[in-house]
C-alpha cells in the first residue's frame, strides 16, 4: 500500500487525576527523523516512545509533542535521615551507660532535632509517573493509528495521480517508438539518395553502400531502450502493488526511466521524436516531485 509521509493526528486522555495529550505532527524527510518532546514525569518515556514510532514509520521528520497536566497541589514528602538518628541512638547508648540520661528516643524527640528529618514538595504528576507512563503508551498507539489512517488516505490520492501519469508515459514511450522509427526510415532514404547522387560521378559498390546505410540508421535504434522503459512501467505496478514502503524504490525506478529517455533522445531523430522527449522528461520530474511525498 502506498503512503504518504505528510500527516497530522493527534489523541488525548482525561480523567479526574489529569489530562495527556499526544500531538503527531510528519512532513518528507529521506530518512526516519523523530523529535521528541516530554514533560519532566515522563522523560524516561522517550525509549519506548522512539520505539514505537519506529515500528509502525519507515521514512518522514515525525514531531511528536507529549503533555501532561495533573490536577491538585504539591505533595509533601517526609524522609528520615538515617545516618543522623543512628548517629543520634549511638550518642544516646554511650549517655545511658554513662547514667547521664534516662528513658528512650521518641517521636516527639526526633521532630524537634531539625537534622533528623528532611521535608520538601514533590510535583502533583511525579508520584504517578508509572502510571502516566502506561496511560501515555495507549494515546500513543491511538495518535499513530490515526496519523497511519491520514497517510493512507493520502497516499490512496498520490497511488490515482501516479497511476494516471504512469499511463501517459506508456503512451508517450509508444509515440517515441514510432517517431524513431519514422525517423530511422527517413534517414536511410536520404542516405541512399544522396548516395545514388554520388555514384553518378563515382563508382562504387551498391551492396557495400547498402550496408554502410543500414549500419548508420541502426545506430539510432531504439528498440532496447524502448523494452527497458516498458519494463520499468510494468515494474512500477509490482512496487506500488508491495505491502512494504516504496517511495525511495520508486524514486529510483524514476531516475532508471529517465536515463532510458536521455538515451534516447541522444540517438533518436526527428523533431516530432525530440517534443515527445521532452514532454516525457517533463512528466517524470512531475512523477519525480510526487515521490518525494511516498513513504
Amino acid at each position: 500500500m502506498m503512503k504518504s509521509m505528510t500527516g497530522f493526528a493527534s489523541a488525548s486522555h482525561d480523567d479526574d487525576s489529569g489530562a495527556l495529550s499526544v500531538t503527531l505532527r510528519a512532513v518528507n524527510h529521506r530518512f526516519l527523523d523523530l523529535q521528541v518532546r516530554l514533560p519532566a514525569p515522563l522523560a524516561d518515556l522517550e525509549p519506548r516512545v522512539r520505539a514505537a514510532m519506529q515500528q509502525r514509520l519507515a521514512r518522514g521528520r515525525v514531531e511528536v509533542q507529549i503533555s501532561l497536566q495533573t490536577r491538585g497541589g504539591p505533595v509533601p514528602v517526609v524522609e528520615l535521615n538515617d545516618g543522623f538518628v543512628r548517629a543520634l541512638t549511638v550518642a544516646l547508648d554511650a549517655a545511658r551507660d554513662a547514667g547521664l540520661v534516662t528513658g528512650v528516643l521518641t517521636p516527639g524527640d526526633v521532630l524537634r532535632l531539625p537534622q533528623a528529618l528532611s521535608i520538601r514538595e514533590r510535583p502533583a504528576g511525579e508520584e504517578g509517573s508509572a502510571l502516566w507512563a502506561g496511560v501515555a503508551e495507549a494515546v500513543i498507539a491511538r495518535a499513530l493509528d490515526a496519523l497511519d489512517e491520514m497517510r493512507s488516505r493520502e497516499g490512496a490520492a498520490l497511488r490515482v495521480d501516479l497511476s494516471g501519469r504512469k499511463a501517459g508515459l506508456g503512451v508517450l514511450i509508444e509515440a517515441i517508438a514510432e517517431a524513431a522509427d519514422h525517423g530511422r526510415v527517413q534517414i536511410e532514404t536520404r542516405l541512399l539518395e544522396r548516395a545514388r547522387e554520388m555514384s553518378a560521378s563515382l563508382p562504387i559498390d551498391q551492396a557495400a553502400l547498402a550496408q554502410e546505410v543500414v549500419r548508420v540508421a541502426q545506430r539510432s535504434d531504439i528498440a532496447e531502450e524502448v523494452t527497458r522503459f516498458r519494463a520499468h512501467l510494468d515494474h512500477w505496478d509490482a512496487l506500488a502493488d508491495a505491502d512494504e514502503p516504496c517511495g525511495r524504490k520508486l524514486d529510483f525506478l524514476l531516475q532508471e526511466m529517465n536515463r532510458e529517455i536521455n538515451t534516447i533522445g541522444s540517438k533518436a531523430d526527428g523533431i516530432p521524436v525530440s517534443e515527445l522527449i521532452i514532454q516525457a522528461k517533463a512528466e517524470l520530474e512531475r512523477m519525480r516531485e510526487q515521490v518525494q511525498n511516498v513513504e
